[in-house]
């Protein structure tokens, strides 16, 4: 062993060993439905005596594995992780880091990171460790039998958190030469059965998406794409995470083609859940706010989704919360800049629907808020609509409840009289 090597295996023994000693004396009770110790796991990870039968790189990796675990504990409630203290997650951050500048100082292959350096090992072990549970299925599609009977879901739970932890310290610089590794594994962590699995898969491609030149996705993005449609019908808990998920990868990977088919197909998939479930305030609310980058992607094709789109967008103006009805004010205002509300029949309504609104905002926490959109959307819909707008507003001008809108009319009018 090198000079270099020795000093990096002594700096890996001092660096584990108190985390080692945090973690036997954590008190740990073993979950009788996951059938899996993950102490027991964690503790053949962290060297804490020198082994001649274990090589540095080997060592290296136990331990980076044993602290991405540790760490993915601070964003996890599941019951594998929710045992482990704040402080011995937070350690492991630390020591993490700290071997990570050591390892690079010394210029073991620097360049690429320590992680990044890890990953073409890494990746293979957590993909085949996340696949072991997952359902099997026959030469015609059938699903036959669960892998997870022979092997429990706890192990792959644990694999998923540990490649999110490794796919998520990869910055933008030294993704694109990763995805290759990353990709797969991601892929196989959403066809899983299991939404925790799921979740975490979904949180990778979330960095992948944010990280990475369209270009770089080229050679895979049918087959995220089809996964993001295949997951949209994910339970409840995971919602958020498809919706944005997917989100970010069509509009990352179909930017220069608003017409294409992957843009139509995964807002139809939403719309369809939306549609079953509208009265769902989990699933609204993650909807519109991630949807946007989507419609803009879209543009003036919107057009051809209005029959779907403006029916949800007049139940939520309504709702009981005033994120919900912000939020779609929102979307609203987004969808008649993009397309200018042209050729549909929803002007009417939508003008009688906000009349109602500004009037119900009165009992609303966020009155001023929601009254201020209003407005805007009203003079938004003066400027694109003219005469059309003026006979539709027509039948509230002497409504005495939405008399403070009509100087912002009146002004526009005049503003536009002057053009």
């Amino acid at each position: 062993m090198s000079k270099s090597s020795s000093s990096l295996f002594d700096l890996l023994l001092q660096l584990s060993e108190p985390i080692a000693e945090s973690l036997s004396k954590t008190p740990y009770t073993p979950s009788q439905t996951a059938n899996v110790s993950v102490k027991a796991l964690l503790e053949p990870l962290l060297p804490r005596n020198p082994n001649p039968n274990i090589g540095l790189r080997a060592s290296i990796r136990d331990f980076t594995l044993a602290c991405a675990l540790l760490s993915s504990s601070q964003s996890s409630t599941h019951e594998l992780l929710s045992w482990i203290p704040e402080h011995l997650a937070a350690a492991a951050d630390r020591a993490v880091l700290e071997f990570s500048k050591a390892y690079s100082d010394y210029g073991e292959k620097a360049g690429d990171g320590l992680v990044a350096e890890l990953m073409p090992e890494v990746m293979p072990l957590l993909k085949e460790r996340i696949k072991e549970s997952s359902i099997d299925k026959s030469a015609d599609g059938d699903e036959v039998s669960a892998a997870s009977a022979r092997v429990p879901v706890g192990f792959a739970i644990v694999a998923a958190y540990q490649f999110r932890w490794f796919v998520t310290q990869i910055d933008y610089s030294d993704f694109g030469k990763l995805c290759a590794l990353a990709v797969p594994c991601a892929l196989t962590a959403l066809d899983h059965w299991s939404p925790e699995i799921k979740g975490q898969g979904m949180i990778s491609f979330i960095h992948i998406a944010k990280s990475v030149d369209a270009a770089e996705l080229t050679w895979c993005q049918d087959a995220i794409l089809d996964a993001c449609c295949q997951n949209i019908a994910s339970s409840d808990e995971i919602w958020h995470l498809v919706v944005e998920m997917s989100v970010l990868v069509v509009t990352c990977t179909q930017q220069s083609n608003p017409r294409s088919a992957w843009f139509d197909k995964i807002l139809n998939e939403m719309l369809t859940h939306l549609e079953r479930q509208p009265r769902n305030k989990e699933r609204r609310i993650a909807w519109l706010r991630y949807v946007e980058p989507l419609f803009n992607g879209v543009g003036l094709v919107l057009l051809a989704h209005f029959r779907r789109i403006f029916p949800l967008f007049f139940k939520w103006m309504h709702a009981d919360d005033d994120e919900t009805v912000l939020l779609v004010l929102k979307q609203i205002e987004t969808v008649i800049k993009l397309t200018w509300i042209r050729n549909t029949p929803y002007v009417e309504r939508l003008v009688d629907e906000l009349a109602t609104l500004h009037k119900e905002a009165a009992m609303k926490r966020s009155r001023e808020e929601i009254r201020n959109l209003v407005i805007r959307i009203l003079i938004l819909l003066h400027q694109c609509k003219g005469l059309q707008f003026e006979a539709a507003w027509g039948k509230h001008r002497d409504d005495p409840n939405l008399a403070t809108i009509a100087p912002s009319l009146s002004e526009r009018r005049s503003t536009m009289a002057f053009q």
